[in-house]
């Protein structure tokens, strides 16, 4: 992405019609890959049924359900949906693909094994209240997974869409909740004119007792 379309993106709201446009102006938005957090956390778990909230162009869901994974992929951009579900046509691979937005749809109770929100940030109001339709969502023994963007340079905006793990963890119910993970991890991302800049990831696993 060249320095104009990153100022053309950073111009744009987090609402479904600014998501609409950063999806349509932008050939691949994403890399097609699945998270690197997502991968860290979810590899080694055993596949059941899965619901990846904010699916994007589907990287996640893709690589999930290539795991054997039953994957529910909720996203409020039907360009994004779109794209994702002819990747998975591509693929051979099936993914139940829900046009919706997380602020006012919510997950049946107790349906999943694994719930990931990878850098779904929202204001505080709404990040609560998603989050806590995304815990409830969580069948007991399953996973929780929150990650999301530490600021950087990379990573600007409105202060009130960023959000640590630790906050994250508070709002779970200790006498119904284990936390696995809870910490920031650094790494890098491509900024403007393609230049490599340190970030930081801050990572949320937690396990719903059985």
């Amino acid at each position: 992405m060249d320095d104009a379309a990153h100022r053309r993106h950073a111009e744009l709201g987090f609402d479904e019609a600014s998501w609409e446009e950063r999806y349509r102006i932008a050939p691949a938005l994403w890399s097609g890959r699945a998270n690197p957090q997502l991968v860290a956390e979810a590899a080694d778990l055993p596949p059941g049924r899965a619901l990846d909230a904010g699916s994007g162009e589907g990287g996640d869901a893709l690589w999930l359900a290539g795991r054997g994974w039953r994957v529910t992929a909720v996203d409020f951009s039907t360009v994004a949906l779109g794209r994702a579900a002819v990747e998975a046509g591509r693929l051979g691979i099936e993914v139940d693909w829900v046009h919706a937005d997380l602020t006012r749809w919510a997950p049946p109770e107790g349906a999943f094994d694994l719930v990931s929100a990878q850098y779904l940030h929202l204001p505080g109001d709404d990040r609560d209240p998603v989050v806590a339709g995304l815990a409830a969502a969580v069948a007991p023994g399953g996973s929780l997974l929150v990650v999301g963007h530490r600021p950087s340079e990379v990573h600007v905006g409105r202060p009130e869409m960023f959000f640590t793990a630790q906050q994250v963890a508070a709002t779970l119910d200790p006498d119904a909740w284990d936390v696995v993970v809870c910490e920031d991890r650094p790494r890098t991302a491509s900024g403007p004119a393609g230049r490599e800049l340190p970030v930081a990831d801050t990572v949320l696993r937690a396990r719903r007792r059985a």
